[in-house]
C-alpha cells in the first residue's frame, strides 16, 4: 500500500465476533489482523476498538433461570391516533400526496397567482360572449333602469302632501272632461 504516515489516516475498528479480533478499514480497504499485509509499517499501527463495553453473557447462554432485559414499548407508536396517522402518511406518500413544508409567504403568493388565474378566465368568459347574450343584458340592464325610474316616482307620490295629489287629481280630470267636450 505505500502508506508511510498512518496518523493522518481515519480507522475504523470493526469487532468480528466476540473474541478479541477486529479488522480495520484503511482507505476503503478491509484489513483484518490475519491477513497478510504488503505494508509492515500498517502493522505497528495501534488496535483501538470502537466499542469498549463487552457484550452480555445472557446472549450466548439459553438458562431459562435468567430474566432477560425486554425491549420498553414506546407508549406513542402503540396510540392509535399515531397509527392511524402513520397509515394517513405512508398512503399519502404513495400516492404522492405528501404535506408540503412551504413557507408561509411562497403558499400566499400560490394562492394570489390562483385567483389571478381565476379572474382572467371569468374576464375572458365574459369576454366571448355572443351577440345575442349582449343584446339580453341590454335590454336587462333597461328593465332595470326604467323599474328603478318608477320606484323613484311612486316614492316621490308618497312623500307628496296630499292636498298637491288631490290638486293633480283635479286637473286630470279637468283636462279629461275638456277632452271628452272638444271630442
Amino acid at each position: 500500500m505505500g502508506i508511510k504516515n498512518a496518523a493522518c489516516l481515519k480507522l475504523l475498528v470493526f469487532p468480528l465476533s466476540h473474541q478479541a479480533r477486529f479488522s480495520i478499514l484503511v482507505a476503503g480497504f478491509m484489513i483484518s489482523p490475519d491477513s497478510p499485509s504488503e505494508d509492515p509499517d500498517l502493522k505497528d499501527v495501534c488496535l483501538i476498538p470502537r466499542n469498549i463495553m463487552a457484550e452480555p453473557d445472557y446472549m450466548e447462554d439459553d438458562n431459562p433461570e435468567l430474566i432477560r432485559p425486554q425491549k420498553l414499548v414506546n407508549p406513542v407508536k402503540t396510540s392509535r391516533n399515531h397509527q392511524d396517522l402513520h397509515r394517513e402518511l405512508l398512503m399519502n406518500q404513495k400516492r404522492g400526496l405528501a404535506p408540503q413544508n412551504k413557507p408561509e409567504l411562497q403558499k400566499v403568493m400560490e394562492k394570489r397567482k390562483r385567483d389571478q388565474v381565476i379572474k382572467q378566465k371569468e374576464e375572458e368568459a365574459q369576454k366571448k360572449k355572443s351577440d345575442l347574450e349582449i343584446e339580453l343584458l341590454k335590454r336587462q340592464q333597461k328593465l332595470e333602469q326604467h323599474e328603478l325610474e318608477k320606484q323613484k316616482l311612486q316614492e316621490e307620490q308618497e312623500n307628496t302632501p296630499e292636498f298637491v295629489k288631490v290638486k293633480g287629481n283635479l286637473r286630470r280630470t279637468g283636462q279629461e272632461v275638456a277632452q271628452a267636450q272638444e271630442s
